[in-house]
């Protein structure tokens, strides 16, 4: 691949991880719309290793808090801050790689890949989370965060599986709905896509065991790099933007690009 596609792939998978406008949707969209040659599993994996770096260096001190209570949490103790915030994102990642299996196993995951699906998506979710961020009053923080709205929050992330629904989205949708502010909502969503990205990106590496060459090998770096760096900086302005603005901008995007999809798949 040249550095150019490379770099086109890991910004939008860098921008789109975090924000809340479907990653995977824009991925599929990418040849789709503009003839380049898919990017292949292993640059898939390779910037998805790069945003997985980016929101740990971003949250380190939770994620530091949330290793340091896994000891406690595997022997059956869920007694401090740190053992809590492990055993709830463990939680709430189980139904998303319970129905990632499922669709694997089925072949579904390659049937939703189409415009119409993610224009549909695009929409009707970009509209929810408009809903969402409107019409639900805040009354938690993410320190309020319980094992029923993990499960909650959970189940709605295994509902972005679907392309063009968006994993931030969704989740900031359920927080949202949950009374959780935006910024704690962002926060809570961050924190669910380290494990979720982690599996994720461990279900898509053993499709590409094996295949490993030092072009293949150069070429993942460099996207793991460049994704880093776009989802660090997307990452940082969305979190300070949420203090003062809402997520009305990326609902926009979101009714317009859905639209325009829509447009293009049935006329």
């Amino acid at each position: 691949m040249t550095i150019f596609h490379l770099l086109i792939v890991a910004i939008i998978q860098g921008l789109t991880e975090f924000l809340p406008i479907s990653s995977s949707g824009h991925l599929i969209l990418l040849p789709g719309l503009t003839g380049m040659a898919d990017q292949g599993l292993a640059i898939d994996v390779a910037v998805h290793v790069g945003t997985l770096l980016a929101v740990i260096l971003y949250f380190w001190a939770d994620v530091r808090m949330g290793l340091a209570g896994v000891p406690r949490m595997l022997s059956g103790r869920i007694d401090t801050p740190g053992a809590r915030l492990a055993f709830l994102l463990m939680i709430a990642t189980l139904p998303a790689i319970g129905v990632g299996l499922v669709l694997k196993i089925s072949g579904l995951s390659e049937a939703l890949r189409s415009v119409a699906v993610i224009g549909w998506t695009m929409l009707l979710f970009g509209l929810l989370l408009y809903w969402a961020d409107q019409k639900c009053p805040t009354t938690r923080q993410a320190a309020d965060w319980s094992l029923s709205d993990a499960i909650k929050m959970g189940l709605w992330q295994a509902v972005a599986l679907i392309p063009g629904v968006s994993r931030s989205g969704i989740t900031i949708t359920a927080g949202r709905m949950l009374g959780y502010g935006r910024h704690d909502a962002a926060k809570l969503s961050m924190l669910m896509s380290i494990p979720t990205i982690m599996a994720s990106g461990s279900l898509l590496a053993l499709d590409v065991v094996g295949q490993a060459n030092s072009q293949l090998l150069r070429d993942s770096a460099i996207a793991a790099a460049f994704a880093f760096v776009a989802a660090l900086l997307a990452l940082a302005l969305m979190m300070r933007l949420l203090r003062s603005v809402s997520f009305t901008p990326y609902v926009i995007y979101r009714v317009v690009l859905g639209l325009v999809l829509l447009g293009i798949a049935y006329l």
